[in-house]
């Protein structure tokens, strides 16, 4: 979910939208389109596709009302916040690191559900405003509806949507937020975050394991309360446990790798004396004489004792061939003001962080404002595959 769109800051925390989201959106749109316009014939096309696109801007808005109280509680708790990324399954907060205590994690996981659930309770409040007494049988309920007014259905349908997403998000599935809850409290009775994260992650993988099931049973005939039955919907049930499912390992293996690199210095894994190359050297220098005699993806550029930028494969392969020549590497190097470093003591939890944020292989690292090492990706790679099977429980 990196190359979605920036939409901007909230609260000082960067919005995005990854390209999924469209799909998911012109999904939700469509569908209620084709619903109000079953309901109410007598809108007309305009009509009942603006109440279909507010309702689902609405809705995407609570989302991130969501996710944002996530987000506001977890930095309230020291927890730094990347950004927010609106996608397929709904939303999620990049939230640079583990919480600190059970308690904080209890705080941030709980609030996102409330946010749904009062969200959900202040809709219906205003659609009830805006419909006055409503006493009618049960056998003229449709016609009611009917005789609704966009801004009452609109509001009618984003209440229970939003009561529906805050219960879902409590089932006890991690990643879920009810997962994280239950984490929590697993974590405050043994005092061991990685065997609280592996035994949520389970509940989680066993309510995905129960979703696909059903899942499949709606797509053969079965029929559950509130969803129904029909191959879309259990479809989209199986698509959404088999989502849970993965998150639930790669949550659980996250975890086990911070485990590994907690309290671990950038310095025990870095490369020392890497390769360096000067600003003023063709690229076809730098091929011939450094890419193609070393297994390294980039090299510091250093003018003398200063680092100037740092030069990698990728930024070679967006020259064409014919021009290697005559081109420098300080035309093509990033800036060393636009570098992310790490320093020697700096934990390489924190820096494998950064190299998955950033999308990099390598982060230049630096004391006393020269360089003294580079740390790899690999590097970090190779130091979990030798110490994965000493660490337990």
């Amino acid at each position: 979910m990196r190359n979605g769109l920036r939409l901007g800051k909230i609260l000082g925390i960067e919005v995005r939208v990854d390209w999924s989201w469209l799909f998911i959106f012109f999904l939700v749109t469509w569908n209620l389109a084709m619903v109000f316009g079953q309901r109410h014939a007598d809108w007309g096309l305009a009509v009942t596709w603006g109440t279909a696109l507010a309702a689902s801007l609405l809705f995407f808005a609570s989302v991130l009302a969501h996710e944002m109280a996530h987000s506001l509680v977890a930095r309230s708790r020291g927890m730094p916040v990347y950004n927010i990324t609106l996608f397929l399954f709904g939303g999620v907060s990049n939230i640079q690191r583990e919480p600190t205590s059970p308690q904080s994690e209890f705080l941030m996981a709980i609030v996102g559900p409330l946010t749904s659930i009062v969200l959900g309770y202040f809709f219906l409040i205003l659609a009830h405003s805006t419909i006055g007494p409503w006493q009618v049988s049960s056998t003229e309920i449709e016609t009611m509806i009917g005789r609704l007014s966009p801004l009452s259905t609109l509001l009618l349908w984003l209440g229970p949507v939003n009561i529906l997403v805050g219960l879902f998000n409590l089932l006890p599935g991690f990643p879920l937020d009810g997962g994280r809850i239950l984490r929590s409290l697993l974590w405050a009775v043994t005092g061991n975050l990685r065997k609280a994260t592996r035994w949520a992650a389970g509940a989680g993988q066993a309510l995905a394991g129960l979703m696909i099931f059903l899942g499949f049973a709606m797509v053969f005939g079965v029929w559950l309360p509130i969803f129904g039955s029909g191959s879309i919907g259990g479809l989209w049930f199986v698509f959404i446990g088999w989502f849970l499912y993965s998150a639930s390992t790669q949550s659980y293996q996250q975890v086990v790798i911070r485990d590994i690199l907690q309290g671990v210095p950038v310095s025990r894994m870095m490369r020392t004396e890497p390769p360096q190359v000067s600003p003023n050297i063709t690229i076809d220098d730098l091929v011939g004489d450094y890419i193609m005699r070393a297994d390294d993806y980039a090299f510091p550029v250093q003018d003398g004792d200063e680092l100037v930028g740092l030069v990698t494969l990728e930024d070679v392969r967006k020259v064409s061939r014919d021009q290697w020549p005559s081109t420098r590497v300080a035309d093509i190097m990033t800036p060393s003001a636009e570098l992310v470093v790490v320093a020697p003591a700096d934990d390489a939890a924190e820096a494998l962080n950064l190299l998955s944020q950033r999308d990099v292989r390598q982060l230049p690292v630096i004391q006393d404002g020269r360089l003294v090492g580079l740390l790899r990706r690999r590097d970090i790679m190779k130091w979990l595959q030798l110490h994965a099977e000493f660490k337990t429980d």
